[in-house]
């Protein structure tokens, strides 16, 4: 059954409390005079736009006085159920590429394997895409302990619509009450997507994440308001709880290849699937030198650069250590670099081997977005900022004197 929705003549008053409701423009109030049940003559009718209508429910519930629309809704092709008693068990997407695992999954198996051993279950992980099964036995050595696969020529490209519905059924079978993804361009493009199928709620751009073992609940720590507090979000009363976790917040394990586990090979039927786009090619984008949440060493500046040119000298000092450059939110904000650089809650998670800090004091934004960085140097005027406080190496001092200092030392090493 596809979504209806109608106004019925006969009730219709014409109060227009659904027009002001609806925030899609999809109901006007049209001339139309006529008598309605309990003997009125009214002179105005609401029209429901289907063009436009999302059958969001909003007009329903302001016209509930005078129950003038009725609205059905199609039944979900996934069956629903929602006590949290019935799931168990926690789940990763296990995103990959044109055959590559993405770095975010194991960052995801591991912070997984330790929830899964607090609550005493299994971790699982869900593998998509064409000739992809020997990528199982690299998510078992990393901590998985069974590997659901979908192999089949449909999935070679990501696709919203078959992954999306696949993954769907598959938590509506199997039952877990947990069930993870990379905060990466498919994982928030999938996830929300799944979440909506299976009635669910979705913490998006996760940072941190724990179990309260008494009551089986994720706890979902994300920024919030700008990035100006952090808050940790629950799902009590729905299963499974989902999130999407960013790239390089957590540390991956490393593999053990001795680790056995099971794979499940899941069959693709193709009368099911809806399909409504077409994928045309991959385009890969060249512009990028190099990739900031994969650079070994970064070099970032803040606030305390003074002016825009300060980041020539950021990129030469980058450039001599074979790194990327990052920047805090307050240089990106006065136009000094591009969105791109930025480091921190607000923009890129990074996990360098070496971060270095230039004249960033050191704002909670900014520290979640580095702080599980290997070694941090900070070069800054003021010892007591946050920044300089929690470094490996505090080098105070003006910027534009250490840093030429440590170019020319570099170079003629």
């Amino acid at each position: 059954m596809a979504n209806e929705i109608r106004v019925i003549k006969e009730k219709c008053t014409g109060c227009i409390l659904c027009f002001r409701e609806c925030m899609f423009g999809a109901i006007s109030i049209i001339d139309e005079e006529r008598q309605i049940s309990d003997g009125r003559r009214i002179k105005k009718l609401a029209r429901i736009d289907l063009d436009k209508c999302t059958f969001c429910g909003a007009c329903v519930a302001a016209c509930k006085k005078f129950a003038a629309i009725e609205l059905k809704k199609e039944e979900s092709a996934v069956h629903l159920d929602i006590d949290p008693s019935h799931y168990r068990g926690i789940w990763i997407y296990a995103e990959q590429r044109h055959g590559e695992i993405s770095p975010v999954v194991y960052e995801l198996i591991s912070e997984a394997r330790r929830l899964a051993d607090k609550l005493g279950v299994k971790l699982s992980a869900v593998l998509m895409g064409d000739k992809i099964e020997s990528k199982a036995k690299d998510l078992i050595y990393y901590g998985a302990d069974k590997v659901y696969i979908f192999d089949d020529p449909v999935l070679a490209e990501f696709q919203d619509d078959p992954y999306s519905e696949l993954l769907a059924k598959l938590i509506a079978e199997e039952k877990p009450e947990i069930v993870l993804m990379g905060a990466t361009n498919i994982g928030r493009s999938f996830a929300s997507r799944v979440a909506a199928k299976i009635r669910t709620g979705l913490t998006a751009d996760c940072t941190a994440l724990d179990v309260d073992v008494s009551t089986r609940n994720l706890l979902q720590t994300r920024p919030a308001f700008g990035g100006n507090i952090m808050a940790t979000i629950l799902t009590p009363s729905h299963r499974p709880q989902m999130a999407t976790v960013r790239h390089k917040v957590f540390k991956p394990a490393a593999p053990e290849p001795s680790r056995k586990g099971e794979v499940v090979r899941k069959n693709v039927n193709h009368s099911e699937l809806v399909v409504r786009t077409k994928f045309l090619k991959f385009v890969k984008d060249a512009s990028a030198k190099v990739n900031l949440a994969d650079a070994d060493i970064i070099v970032s500046g803040g606030r305390g650069l003074g002016k825009p040119e300060g980041f020539k000298l950021l990129e030469e000092l980058a450039e001599a250590l074979g790194g990327a450059v990052g920047s805090s939110r307050a240089a990106v904000d006065a136009g000094w670099i591009a969105y791109s650089h930025q480091v921190g809650q607000t923009g890129r998670t990074v996990s360098p081997k070496i971060y270095v800090a230039c004249g960033i004091s050191g704002q909670i934004q900014h520290l979640v977005g580095m702080n599980s960085s290997d070694i941090i140097i900070a070069i800054n005027k003021d010892a007591s900022s946050p920044m300089m406080k929690m470094a490996s190496f505090a080098l105070e001092g003006d910027i534009y004197e250490i840093v030429p200092a440590l170019i020319k030392a570099i170079k003629e090493r």
